[in-house]
């Protein structure tokens, strides 16, 4: 895993055009409080979204871009670093750049359809063709419904091809209060299989286990 005299590790991060942009730049944040170096990449589209959804407004340059997302999610100097649409150079674009997990989040289903494909007409396209021809983690979090014939091959052909397929489907069984706890739930679940220590929620099964120690 890549990493950095000053950061733990890195993770790859590409928010694309689905709605749910809210699980993306909640997953920033966690990253960067976890001391994790986050190379972002950002579409056209999810800009859009972003603007839609969200009171963040991004600027179109990269640079602008890049320092408004290291503001909003609180991070030190050179944690966060974004990557234009086309930057070839950019770590992610080649299986050669520093090794680490990609995480798609929110995912389009035009991206699921291009990765599912081989194409690479942009820089989130590339990123995501290098993590599997190189085998390394790939983590998909298409937000979609219904899912079509068509969105459900992808799938299964990407879930072949070993990426992980994680819709943003949170749960309620932690009974949540607000959206942002549903928002968390989905995002404690990503940051398990990146293998990064979360406090959003408790694992399944934590808190009886604690009650049965309590009464002892």
């Amino acid at each position: 895993m890549t990493t950095s005299p000053e950061f733990s590790r890195t993770v790859n991060l590409a928010v694309t055009g689905a709605s749910g942009v809210q699980y993306g730049l909640r997953l920033l944040q966690c990253l960067v409080a976890a001391d994790c170096r986050v190379h972002v990449m950002i579409s056209r589209a999810a800009q859009v979204v972003i603007a839609t959804e969200t009171d963040l407004q991004l600027p179109g340059s990269t640079a602008a871009m890049q320092e408004a997302l290291a503001s909003y999610a609180g991070a030190r100097e050179g944690q966060v670093l974004v990557f234009g649409r086309e930057d070839w150079f950019a770590p992610p674009a080649s299986g050669s750049g520093g090794k680490a997990p990609l995480v798609i989040c929110p995912c389009s289903t035009g991206t699921l359809s291009a990765l599912a494909t081989g194409a690479s007409n942009n820089l989130i396209e590339r990123a995501g063709d290098v993590a599997l021809k190189e085998r390394r983690q790939l983590i998909l979090v298409p937000r979609e419904a219904p899912y079509s014939e068509v969105h459900l091959e992808n799938m299964l052909r990407l879930t072949r091809m070993g990426a992980v397929i994680m819709p943003a489907s949170p749960g309620f069984y932690h009974r949540p209060e607000s959206v942002a706890d549903l928002v968390d739930f989905v995002v404690a679940r990503l940051l398990d299989h990146l293998g990064i220590p979360q406090t959003l929620m408790p694992r399944w099964g934590e808190a009886r286990l604690q009650a049965r120690q309590d009464r002892r």
